[in-house]
């Protein structure tokens, strides 16, 4: 299955300066984990991000965003961001600090496997 690769150097750019974040491909898509703890990804030309139960509500305000539904349930703390919603690198960098930020209050630590490609 593809994704879109601009979407995935947008994410890229982002995170640039961040030696805690690898990249991982799954679900037919790509994932970014925080110290091995998935925080955003992407599905088909779907931003996914993962901003926790408490923030769930208040993202799915937001103009673009939809319930995550990759098994045909609704994850909650989990959203997709549309393709209208992520076309500028400033428009992703908003949604990745959200997956940042609730990536870092989860405890534990995961074991990162392949360290990110940097975009430039």
């Amino acid at each position: 299955m593809a994704y879109d690769l601009l979407l995935q150097g947008r994410i890229q750019r982002a995170v640039a300066d961040r030696e805690d974040v690898t990249e991982k491909k799954m679900f037919g898509g790509v994932a970014f984990l925080l110290d091995g703890k998935m925080f955003c990804g992407i599905v088909k030309d779907d931003l996914m991000v993962r901003v926790g139960p408490e923030r769930h509500e208040k993202a799915l305000g937001e103009p673009h965003v939809r319930p995550m539904d990759f098994t045909g349930r609704p994850m909650k703390g989990y959203v997709y961001v549309g393709p209208a919603g992520s076309k500028t690198d400033k428009m992703v960098e908003r949604w990745v600090k959200r997956g940042l930020e609730f990536a870092a209050t989860i405890e534990g630590k995961g074991k990162p496997k392949k360290k990110i490609v940097r975009a430039k």
